[in-house]
């Protein structure tokens, strides 16, 4: 057999194990994995270098499906090439329980770097693992030991350049150089609702040029030697690549290739008989790998394997030679945090004027990046505004790959998902700022970094009516109701200094998933810890700051700027006899975490008079409120006026909370 048959073989293995599986299924994609299969064939088995007995081996090449419908083409790339993924896993594609869902899930199988579906996600998430690959490069490799010397493949499709968080990203990436990044365009001209020509004519090769991008085209995806050229083309380039190969969707489909009746349904049992006629495949068994096929495709795992103990043995050498980087590197790479870093964390004394919590945390941030040299983020063009720039290490940049800080421009999509890409790579903790509102912007990077319960931290500032001036356009109403709802997502907004001090350790150390952060912009009084209770329970989520009078009758809750509203209306219901438990809450999901005894210590089934106190929508709180509670907040957009007339004109104030209390007891009076 020449070796252009067994080629040839090979990459039709991976189409039918797509087309097999999505039949069986009766649910998936098999437009793409039969038309890019040649060039994932030839990226997988001549360019990317990975282990499949240690998925996670920090030299590893990663390889991102961004066009994550296609899913069966890695399942079945990563099968035929030795991981932990056997037969019965394809044939049980999009099935309850499988490890093979219909759009592939950060880690369920070994191999998947990352989850993708939505698009433009993936394609961001690997200009975050770029940014990572070149910065750790720079920090770590020495002339004699290239321990970060890998690269990020990706398969990217229309409908992903299509979607604008793509070419907020492809924007960044072409100006930070980074190239590290290959991206294999699956270029068909076919989407869900027909031909590109509907709706996508642009001249993309031209897009991506003035990005700043080495582009190339092959013009017959089948053309394994041309696909190969532009690999290796790309790899000796310093922008980064993008190989713009013209496949037909579901190749060998008599009926349906080059339609997008091949994108998104099952082709049907006599559709998939024919086609395997048509390219010489034999018609039964289903979910055949011939032996020659799998020994071709464990051919390359094991040079994988052989590239990881070249590896292993240049790390060695590295902690002989550089023993100290080694131990720093070892620790990152572990995700573990200093013994002693809840030292460097800064002391808040009481003070009356106190400070925004935006500017505490910029404060915090730099105390714990002189520790942590893995805290690497930046702002979305409001660097001065989050308080986010490190006074250390310098921005990250073409010329300067050390830096830490990095500037991603009027871009909080694409910053969403390039924090992804960070966190994923491994290595790193990275964090990135913007004002509270422009979460909507990059919801669905949030959401997917919840999914993948990845350690980042999100920088929201400027989280209420607060903000004043710039009116209900820019101040957040329902943001924090919105990002509440996001399973795995751990919401905290403290409420003064010492709380953000602690609201940024316990970011780093709650490792379940992202953390969010909602600062203000105006200044909270720091409270006095002498008289209310230490600002470490903020790690349990809610605590108990006072119970003003003895056992309570009234709770009240607040997070944020509006601990300082609760705790006047608390000491002014106190004078008046009103017994009264102070209770700050800065997160909802650090609270839920906690042990049932102690929730029902913070908050007793006894005291049902609760009120609630957050400039925001309503919307979650009656969970803690119960029936009897009212809640004191907002059901409107904000105005534009200084902060304490928006405050006082809506509502927000400590008379307010007071006049609710005082009819909720005069209720349990009269009853």
């Amino acid at each position: 057999m020449s070796s252009q048959d067994l080629h040839e073989r090979s990459i039709n293995t991976l189409r039918f194990l797509a087309a097999d599986a999505v039949q069986k299924a009766n649910s998936g994609h098999p437009g793409l994995p039969m038309g890019a299969a040649a060039m994932a064939y030839v990226l997988w088995t001549r360019h990317l270098r990975f282990d499949p007995n240690d998925p996670k081996w920090p030299g590893r090449d990663r390889f991102v499906l961004s066009a994550g419908h296609g899913s069966m083409l890695l399942y079945a790339l990563l099968h035929v090439t030795g991981f932990a993924l056997p037969m019965e896993e394809l044939q049980r594609f999009r099935q309850w329980g499988s490890r093979t869902p219909g759009h592939p899930e950060h880690d369920l199988a070994p191999g998947v770097e990352t989850t993708t579906g939505p698009l433009g996600q993936g394609f961001s998430n690997a200009v975050g693992m770029g940014i990572a690959a070149h910065h750790l490069a720079a920090v770590y490799n020495r002339p004699d030991f290239p321990l970060f010397d890998h690269h990020i493949y990706a398969i990217v499709s229309d409908g992903d350049l299509m979607e604008g968080v793509a070419s907020e990203s492809a924007s960044l990436a072409g100006h930070l150089g980074l190239g590290r990044l290959i991206c294999l365009y699956d270029d068909n001209h076919i989407s869900i609702d027909g031909s590109t020509d509907l709706s996508f004519t642009e001249d993309r090769a031209a897009r991506f040029r003035a990005y700043g991008w080495h582009v190339q085209t092959v013009p017959e995806g089948n053309d394994l030697e041309a696909v190969d050229r532009s690999l290796a083309s790309a790899k000796a380039d310093p922008r980064p690549s993008i190989i713009m190969v013209r496949t037909i969707i579901g190749y060998g489909l008599p009926t349906k290739q080059g339609t997008a009746a091949a994108h998104g349904e099952p082709p049907g049992e006599e559709e998939l008989r024919r086609a395997k006629e048509n390219l010489g495949w034999p018609l039964e068994p289903s979910f055949l790998v011939p032996d020659d096929v799998r020994a071709n495709f464990e051919q390359a795992g094991q040079r994988g394997q052989e590239a990881h103990q070249g590896w292993n043995s240049r790390y060695s050498g590295y902690a002989s030679r550089y023993p100290a980087e080694a131990q720093e590197l070892q620790r990152r790479l572990s995700g573990a945090l200093p013994d002693d870093i809840e030292a460097v964390l800064p002391s808040y004394p009481p003070d009356a004027k106190g400070k925004a919590t935006r500017a505490s945390s910029g404060e915090v941030l730099n105390a714990l990046a002189a520790r942590l040299t893995e805290l690497f983020g930046g702002s979305a063009d409001l660097t001065t505004s989050n308080q986010t720039q490190l006074k250390i290490g310098g921005t990250f940049s073409k010329e300067n790959p050390s830096g830490r800080y990095l500037h991603f421009g009027v871009r909080e999509h694409g910053m969403g998902s390039i924090l992804s890409g960070l966190a994923l790579h491994g290595g790193l903790i990275p964090y990135g700022g913007t004002f509270l509102v422009f979460s909507d912007y990059m919801r669905p990077a949030i959401r997917l970094a919840s999914m993948m319960a990845l350690r980042l931290v999100y920088v929201f500032s400027h989280d209420s009516i607060g903000l004043g001036e710039d009116g209900p356009t820019h101040q957040p109403i329902e943001q924090l109701a919105a990002l509440r709802a996001i399973p795995g997502l751990t919401v905290i907004r403290p409420g003064d200094a010492a709380e953000t001090a602690q609201a940024w350790l316990t970011a780093l150390r709650w490792t379940p998933g992202p953390a969010a952060m909602a600062l203000t912009r105006q200044a909270v009084p720091t409270l006095d810890r002498t008289k209310y209770a230490s600002a470490e329970g903020l790690r349990r989520g809610a605590y108990v700051l006072a119970d003003l009078g003895g056992t309570p009758e009234v709770i009240l809750m607040a997070s944020g700027s509006e601990v300082e509203i609760m705790v006047a209306a608390g000491e002014q219901l106190a004078s008046e006899g009103i017994r009264v438990r102070l209770v700050s809450f800065p997160s909802w999901e650090l609270f839920e975490a906690q042990p049932k005894a102690y929730r029902a210590e913070v908050l007793p089934d006894a005291c049902r008079r609760r009120v609630a106190v957050e400039a925001g929508v309503g919307q979650g709180w009656e969970r803690w409120l119960g029936e009897q509670g009212v809640f004191v907040g907002l059901d409107r957009f904000g105005a534009s006026a200084p902060y304490k007339e928006i405050y006082r004109q809506l509502g927000l104030t400590p008379a307010r909370v007071v006049e609710v209390v005082h009819g909720l007891v005069g209720e349990k009076v009269r009853g």
